[in-house]
C-alpha cells in the first residue's frame, strides 16, 4: 500500500497578486500549518523589489500539492 501524504504534510504554494492585509496573512498561516509553505509575490515589495521570475512560478506550480492564489 504506497505511503499517502497527511493534509498537514502537503506542499502549500500561495500566490500573491497585492500585498496581502492582515486577514489574508491569518488565512495563509492557518492554511499552511506547521508545515509551512511556500508563498511568492507578484508585486514588487518595498523590500526586494524583484521582479518575478516566471519559469520558477510555473515550477512551484507543478512541485506543490495545493496553489492558492490571493487577490
Amino acid at each position: 500500500m504506497p505511503l499517502s501524504l497527511s493534509k498537514d504534510m502537503e506542499k502549500v504554494l500561495h500566490i500573491l497578486k497585492t500585498e496581502p492585509d492582515e486577514t489574508v496573512e491569518q488565512f495563509i498561516e492557518a492554511i499552511s500549518g506547521d508545515v509551512g509553505a511556500t508563498v511568492v509575490n507578484l508585486y514588487r515589495d518595498n523590500i526586494s523589489d524583484a521582479a518575478v521570475n516566471w519559469a520558477r512560478l510555473v515550477d512551484d506550480i507543478f512541485d506543490h500539492d495545493k496553489v492558492i492564489c490571493w487577490w
